[in-house]
């Protein structure tokens, strides 16, 4: 008897093949917005810093201790306008953990956003099952950070904190961002001035002096909430005008 051909969106060998590459591009964006919808997603702050943070590491103690004290502030701003916001990282190890576990001591509910990786990534204990995500694009992964942030807050880290720092940084530069005045958050402004000559790159005139307006820098989790409220609250405040990227 002859068989029947199966259902193109039941053939597995299909769906993995460079033809079908689009609809696991879409995929990756339609499950994703399903489950944020779900879950009310509407608000967050991302967390980007380094998988290689051992918990020993004070920038991990420090991770953790300001995911905790922005649980409390969400709270606060939730009382006041009636949304919060979730804690959102990587998903991973390092800094991606420990924002995640002090957003999970802190009661709150929390985001993972993880990518199939051939070392170092795995999912941390600490992520909310319902809001721990899986990719395989990095720009889909990366639209996802961006697309729900009303700040972005990043600890010392390699080669992907780096491109994540300096695509958020380029979105608000060139405006491709519809939240203006996006915070963006960097701990431990000593590792950043040894790491980065921002006042080369004004010096050189490869960027506008007011572009440095982008970042602020902090040391400690009581200066941060101090710098992140203000803007937090604005953003959040006007949550009818920012429906995306």
């Amino acid at each position: 008897m002859k068989t029947e051909p199966r259902l193109a969106y039941e053939n597995e060998e299909f769906l993995h093949s460079r033809e079908a590459r689009p609809l696991r591009i879409l995929s990756e964006y339609l499950d994703a917005e399903k489950r944020f919808n779900r879950m009310n997603v509407i608000h967050t702050v991302v967390f980007f810093g380094s998988a290689r943070t051992a918990p020993e590491s004070p920038w991990y103690s420090a991770a953790e201790e300001f995911a905790f004290r922005l649980t409390a502030l969400s709270r606060e701003i939730e009382k006041e306008s009636g949304h919060g916001f979730y804690i959102c990282t990587g998903g991973g190890p390092g800094i991606m953990e420990a924002a995640n576990r002090g957003a999970s001591r802190g009661g709150a509910e929390t985001i993972g956003l993880n990518i199939e990786l051939p070392f170092e990534q795995g999912s941390n204990p600490y992520i909310t099952d319902e809001l721990n995500f899986q990719f395989n694009y990095f720009f889909m992964r990366k639209y996802w950070f961006l697309y729900h942030a009303k700040a972005v807050v990043v600890f010392p880290g390699g080669f992907g904190t780096l491109d994540e720092l300096f695509e958020t940084l380029t979105l608000a530069q060139t405006h491709k961002l519809l939240k203006k005045d996006l915070p963006v958050l960097l701990y431990d402004e000593s590792f950043w001035k040894r790491l980065v000559n921002f006042d080369t790159l004004v010096e050189e005139g490869l960027i506008s002096p007011q572009d440095l307006e982008l970042v602020r820098f902090f040391q400690d989790p009581e200066e941060g909430i101090e710098l992140i409220r203000p803007g937090l609250r604005e953003l959040i405040s006007h949550i009818a005008s920012y429906h995306g990227l």
